[in-house]
């Protein structure tokens, strides 16, 4: 089967394969080390810590960018991360766990930043401009569903074991070998659809004499850069806070002001409903940006993103009690867990608010790295956009433990007030990412 001109055969799956590892280090290994006894503090740190290899990515992007096809890094890239999760498996039954499973992610964090840095330069190059901020709805929606599926269905599978076995370190040892089965398909996957007809830019214009230097210096001499690095470093600053903690107030306990959920209550919650609103917001992103340009969807787009922090205020505040019980049997796989209509809302609203307003982010890194060495670029802006994420999220540990979840969920709100300034002072043109009437 011929794919290398149908995008909807490789552009899903590719991107689950960038955002399936980023969801399993970043967010489940958060709840996996909460189940597993490790505390806030510690998990905030660690955790963050593991952001660092997609910081950082902007120092080998050149190299990806310089050497071979960025088919051939990624794919080996994800058969990398497929071994990697099977050691974390294999791992945790083990005496000192925790540091031998985050030298593994460490890894594997490596591993997914530059099948990352290789992936997005493949979608630049093989996909044609005029199609790419429509598929980019479509992208950062497959993207955030992998996360969800890592966050839901893949926490939903760890709670199901928990209560199957009553061991939450077989669970998580049984549900990080799955990841990782679940990896391999994919990246075999990926091997089969991926077109095979991509340029290598670099290597076909050699006249311009490209090398590291020049690639990173390129990008320094942008305009607006201070701003534009300005905004992309505090953008997140709020949600790196909110993504780090939401886990934990979700399973702690009434008595230190959780919502006291079981694992499978945050999986189901994550894995059904935030997956439906995460898909239509992020689908209507990218239809709306496509039809209109970034310009006039920005604002609403980020007010999106951020409002739905309210609902966490509300629900640390009034801490409402459980509504509904769900029960469902299927067969071999048995789900009975408390869930609570208030949670439920506040979830759906901010799933689809991420997924329709982190479009109109990743569009905007789309046009900081317009122009040559875009896949270089496009990982420095991300590359930015990690270090924003990671250096609030080592200290949200220490800062909610500080605050309690009332008042953390309050200055997470206000931390996203400078980035909502910032872009109002962002210069791009009007119609960027709007589809060109022929196509």
């Amino acid at each position: 089967m011929k794919t290398d001109n149908k995008p909807w055969f490789w552009i899903p799956l590719l991107n689950f394969a960038s955002g399936l590892p980023y969801a399993v280090i970043i967010s489940v290994s958060v709840i996996m080390y909460k189940n597993l006894g490790i505390s806030n503090e510690d998990i905030g740190v660690y955790t963050s810590l593991l952001y660092l290899p997609w910081v950082i990515k902007p120092l080998w992007s050149p190299f990806i960018e310089l050497n071979g096809t960025k088919r051939k890094w990624f794919l080996s890239m994800q058969l990398l991360i497929s071994i990697a999760f099977l050691l974390v498996g294999f791992t945790i039954p083990t005496n000192g766990f925790f540091m031998m499973t985050l030298a593994i992610f460490w890894v594997a964090a490596f591993a997914s930043a530059s099948n990352d840095i290789a992936s997005d330069g493949f979608y630049l190059l093989v996909l044609p401009e005029n199609q790419q901020s429509f598929f980019l709805g479509i992208r950062s929606t497959f993207y955030r569903l992998s996360m969800l599926a890592g966050n839901g269905l893949i926490v939903l599978l760890a709670g199901y074991l928990e209560q199957k076995y009553g061991d939450n370190t077989k669970a998580w040892s049984y549900t990080m070998i799955g990841v990782g089965l679940l990896m391999t398909f994919i990246t075999i996957y990926n091997f089969v659809f991926t077109p095979r007809n991509e340029i290598n830019v670099v290597a076909d214009n050699k006249d311009h004499h490209q090398n590291f230097g020049s690639i990173f210096t390129s990008f320094f001499k942008k305009k607006q850069i201070g701003l534009v690095l300005a905004f992309i470093l505090v953008f997140r600053l709020g949600e790196s806070q909110l993504l780090k903690m939401l886990s934990p107030f979700l399973l702690d306990g009434k008595e230190v002001g959780g919502m006291s959920l079981t694992t499978e209550s945050v999986g189901i919650i994550y894995g059904t409903l935030g997956i439906f609103a995460l898909t239509i917001g992020g689908i209507l992103g990218g239809i709306a940006i496509s039809k209109h340009g970034l310009t006039k969807w920005m604002l609403p787009m980020f007010l999106a993103m951020h409002l739905p922090i309210l609902g966490f205020i509300g629900l640390a505040h009034f801490q409402p009690q459980e509504l509904f019980h769900l029960h469902i049997n299927l067969y071999f796989f048995e789900i009975n867990s408390p869930l609570n209509l208030y949670t439920c809302i506040t979830v759906i609203l901010e799933q689809f608010g991420y997924g329709f307003g982190f479009t109109g982010f990743m569009m905007f890194l789309i046009h900081v790295a317009e122009g040559e060495s875009k896949t270089a670029h496009y990982a420095l802006a991300t590359g930015f956009m990690a270090l924003g994420m990671m250096l609030p999220g080592m200290l949200s540990g220490f800062i909610q433990q500080f605050l309690g979840y009332q008042n953390f969920f309050i200055w997470v709100f206000i931390a996203t007030i400078p980035g909502l300034i910032l872009s109002r002072f962002l210069i791009f043109p009007k119609d960027f990412g709007k589809k060109s009437e022929e196509v």
